[in-house]
């Protein structure tokens, strides 16, 4: 049974024909036993995969598999990498489902693309940026507000070489979520001590961005923003 509707697997279908560029992989790390939602997820992919020819699913066993698994650096499943031109460091840990999709669908977009919808100021600050930084975006598909957070931290791996960003199931990943204090979703982990509560504006998640990067003090932060995280 088909988990997309007819009228959804049109609309994604018409979306992909209008704004699609270069080709798509997704690249999909799973095994059969010992994975909650590994079959789910991979249904989700296959059927997204129908839905363009310029796009394709590779599926790889997350054991048996373990040279691509570390070349990609892949280190839990359900995982999902989308990759373009290159490997843009965007990453699914999790089934993308619920509100989630859309991230997914967009990712696709941004990554078949190579750019993200991001502001002048915002380009000029992710130059800045000299250590990488990977962003962790904690959500739940039932989570509305997740689909900003997740798609800013996508849009921002997409243009620059030094963010990766990955979607982090909350649910499926409870050890993580409690290594980081997740209480509410979307939260957004930059390093062990930045982190970003909601869907923040692009000005402040990428504030707290140059926060990690060591480019201001959380005291200067605070001023920018007129208050406290």
């Amino acid at each position: 049974m088909a988990l997309l509707s007819e009228q959804d697997a049109k609309t994604v279908r018409e979306h992909f024909e209008k704004n699609l560029v270069d080709p798509v992989t997704l690249l999909f790390f799973t095994q059969t036993i010992a994975c909650q939602f590994c079959r789910e997820t991979q249904q989700v992919l296959e059927e997204l995969a129908d839905l363009s020819d310029k796009i394709t699913l590779e599926v790889y066993n997350f054991v048996g598999d373990k040279e691509t698994a570390d070349q990609y650096a892949i280190d839990k499943i359900p995982a999902t990498v989308v990759m373009g031109a290159r490997d843009y460091g965007v990453r699914f840990y999790g089934i993308p489902s619920g509100y989630e999709f859309t991230s997914l669908v967009e990712a696709v977009v941004a990554v078949s693309r190579g750019s993200a919808r991001l502001s002048e100021a915002t380009m000029a600050a992710l130059a800045e940026i000299e250590e990488p930084i990977a962003i962790q975006v904690f959500v739940t598909p039932t989570c509305p507000y997740c689909p900003k957070a997740v798609q800013m931290a996508h849009g921002l791996a997409v243009a620059s070489e030094k963010i990766s960003a990955a979607m982090v199931e909350a649910i499926e990943f409870p050890h993580l979520a409690q290594k980081y204090g997740v209480q509410g979703v979307p939260r957004s982990i930059f390093t062990e001590s930045v982190h970003l509560e909601g869907a923040a504006p692009e000005a402040l998640y990428v504030a707290k961005l140059m926060q990690a990067a060591g480019k201001i003090t959380q005291e200067e932060f605070d001023a920018m923003m007129g208050g406290d995280d």
